[in-house]
Order: C-alpha cells, then sequence, then structure tokens
C-alpha cells in the first residue's frame, strides 16, 4: 500500500508542475494509449494525443516568459487538481494496486498538486518571475517524476514528499517575511 501512495504521490507531483506533459508520457509509456486514464480514456487516442502535444509545447515554451508563466499559472491553478487526481487514480490502476478506496488516493494526488502549484504561484509573485533555469529543472523534475511513478515509485514518492516538505517551508517564510513587512 505505501509504494502505491509513493507512486501516486510522485504522479500527482508532476502534475502540480504541468499539467499535460506527464499526461503525454503516460500515454507515450503504455502502449494502451490512456486506456487507463478515467476520463481521457472515452476520447479518440489522435485526437488526444494531438490536444496533449500542442499543450505541452504550450507548457514548455510558455513557461520562458513572464506573460507565459502567468497564463500558465491561472490555467493550472483551476486544472491542477483535477489532473493530479487523474494521474494518482491512473498510477494505481496502472500497477494493478489493489488499493481502497481509490477516491482517496484521488483526493490526496489533487490536493498535491494542487499545493505544488499554489507556492509556484507564490515564488512568482515574491521573485517577479521565475528565474529560466528554475523553469528548466522543474520540466526535466516533472518528467522524472513520471518515468517515477512507473519504474521506481519510492524514489518518485520520496521526491514528491521532498517538494512538499520545500512547499511547507517556503509557506513559513512566507509568513515570517509578511510579519516582518508589517
Amino acid at each position: 500500500m505505501i509504494i502505491g501512495l509513493l507512486a501516486a504521490l510522485s504522479a500527482s507531483a508532476a502534475a502540480g508542475m504541468r499539467i499535460a506533459l506527464p499526461l503525454l508520457i503516460i500515454g507515450l509509456l503504455h502502449s494502451e494509449l490512456w486506456s487507463q486514464v478515467p476520463v481521457l480514456s472515452r476520447l479518440h487516442p489522435a485526437v488526444l494525443l494531438t490536444i496533449l502535444i500542442s499543450w505541452s509545447l504550450f507548457e514548455l515554451l510558455a513557461s520562458k516568459s513572464l506573460l507565459g508563466q502567468r497564463i500558465l499559472q491561472i490555467i493550472q491553478l483551476l486544472l491542477s487538481p483535477f489532473v493530479g487526481a487523474l494521474m494518482s487514480l491512473t498510477v494505481v490502476k496502472t500497477l494493478d494496486l489493489n488499493l481502497q478506496p481509490l477516491w482517496v488516493f484521488g483526493m490526496v494526488g489533487g490536493i498535491l498538486a494542487l499545493v505544488l502549484t499554489l507556492v509556484q504561484v507564490g515564488w512568482f509573485f515574491r521573485l517577479r518571475g521565475i528565474p529560466i533555469w528554475v523553469v528548466c529543472l522543474e520540466d526535466i523534475l516533472c518528467v522524472f517524476l513520471v518515468l517515477f511513478a512507473f519504474q521506481a515509485p519510492e524514489n518518485g514518492g520520496l521526491i514528491a514528499l521532498l517538494l512538499l516538505w520545500i512547499a511547507i517551508r517556503s509557506s513559513k517564510a512566507w509568513r515570517d517575511w509578511y510579519k516582518h513587512q508589517g
């Protein structure tokens, strides 16, 4: 059960960084092309592949400019809980883990994705834009988290928990900074 939870955390942490890229990687990793993804399995694979490739390219290119980062953050705030839940449920189904109740894993994944997205938005406003090297590191980490969710769930889950710890530390640092400003 712990390994399944760590795998779900790894996948949902990737959804907290990017929306389409983790879904695209899941589809390309498995021969069934999104048949295990709860909502996306109803769409035709060619249409879904086109949408995910287009959106992934937009995410990768737009995240390198300030306006693009802002647009992506608004969309990610709206969609990251949903995609995080989808990612965690997909990992549980794909790995054939007999974990019940599934909705708990979906909620945990969605909340983790939302928390990581909120931390990104906070850093964006605090730094007045996220540096390019951080964005590139985030893209690479997103890909590795999805790969780790299926190949090495312990490592991916530990990275996701480390990201959650960094998010908690960041919120404490923001609170202290805000107290000193007032």
